[in-house]
């Protein structure tokens, strides 16, 4: 093998190591040092409660379905350890007379409020 070829192939595995280790690091937004945050429980769920709004949705391509009839539920931003982490979307097996309800963010009382991520009758 010449040199050329080892060197390319040095530099084509130094790209993909970065590119993995830059889609492994995951996406975190934190708000500014001090700011109340917390959980309390309401009907039907609980509700998280945080200073900051979440950033704006990523976009994420919907793969094809593991079988028939199976639900995409959308990534969202979770709020964990006083900072906004993204979670990725995923496929879910149907739970029949359910909905899913999605997560979503509003604001109100104390800050941003989420609600919810959960299967509805």
């Amino acid at each position: 093998m010449s040199s050329s070829q080892n060197n390319f192939r040095a530099a084509l595995g130094a790209a993909l190591a970065v590119v993995a280790g830059t889609a492994l690091t995951g996406c975190i937004v934190a708000p500014p040092p001090g700011q109340p945050v917390g959980y309390y429980a309401s009907e039907p769920g609980p509700v998280v409660v945080a200073s900051v709004a979440p950033p704006p949705l990523i976009y994420e391509p919907v793969v094809a379905a593991p079988a028939p009839g199976y639900l995409w539920i959308s990534g969202y931003w979770s709020w964990s350890g006083g900072r906004h982490v993204w979670t990725g979307g995923h496929w879910a097996a149907p739970r029949p007379g359910y909905h899913w309800v999605p997560r979503q963010w509003e604001r109100g009382p104390g800050g941003w409020q989420q609600r919810g991520g959960r299967w509805a009758r």
